[in-house]
């Protein structure tokens, strides 16, 4: 019988029939912008619930068009799908989930700064020490 149990959040939406053991593939249509409903209707995340983690997530920024209506990028719907399952699946808290998904935008290229920021330095030192000697050169003799 469909509806037993009580269902958290429109969990029990969708053809598939009910809770899935792990993340499933959502299909998402090819489009440039999705707004709020059809975000709700991908994510299987209530309106109130996406506008709430505007406020907290400050990654999650949609657009707004000129009557004020949110306007979701792909990036906004992969956000949301994955902050969905930081707190639903992983269970992790709303500061958890924030601390994870800065790390995660950081990523590899944070990591790089580290290897190419001392290359980057040599190169400002390098370049420092020749202005300097330019400006020795250029300064009026004293005497």
């Amino acid at each position: 019988m469909s509806g037993d149990g009580p269902s958290r959040g429109g969990e029990d939406r969708g053809a598939e029939g009910g809770r899935r053991e792990g993340p499933r593939q959502v299909a998402i249509p090819d489009k440039l912008y999705y707004r709020i409903g059809e975000v709700e209707a991908i994510t299987e995340v209530p309106a109130y619930v996406l506008r709430y983690w505007e406020s907290e997530f400050r990654l999650l920024r949609p657009k707004k068009n000129p009557a004020g209506q949110r306007l979701y990028r792909r990036r906004d719907l992969d956000l949301v799908l994955r902050i969905k399952t930081l707190l639903y699946d992983e269970r992790l808290t709303l500061e958890g989930a924030k601390k994870r998904l800065v790390a995660e935008s950081r990523g590899p290229a944070q990591m790089d700064l580290g290897v190419r920021g001392a290359a980057l330095e040599n190169a400002l030192r390098r370049m420092r020490d020749q202005l300097r000697v330019m400006r020795d050169r250029l300064a009026p003799p004293k005497g």
